[in-house]
């Protein structure tokens, strides 16, 4: 399954995906044609393994990946 984090959307796009309400669908357009289709559910997401759960150096693997990703999006 993909995701899409809101906060990396432009502001108009996450409004329009946050205020879908239950089975409201939203068409997907590109130059005229449909190229997709998403229908909003508020089923709730799989729960994801909490950091205590994780060894540590698996969290600071993540952390370090984080702040990598945050310092190439920046510069």
């Amino acid at each position: 399954m993909k995701q899409i984090d809101l906060d990396d959307l432009p502001p108009r796009a996450a409004q329009t995906l946050a205020g879908l309400g239950q089975g409201e669908e939203l068409v997907l357009v590109r130059g005229g044609l449909v190229v997709g289709r998403l229908t909003a559910s508020t089923a709730e997401p799989p729960r994801a393994e909490s950091a205590a759960d994780q060894p540590a150096e698996e969290r600071m693997k993540e952390v370090m990946e984080q702040f990598n990703a945050m310092i190439h999006d920046e510069f």
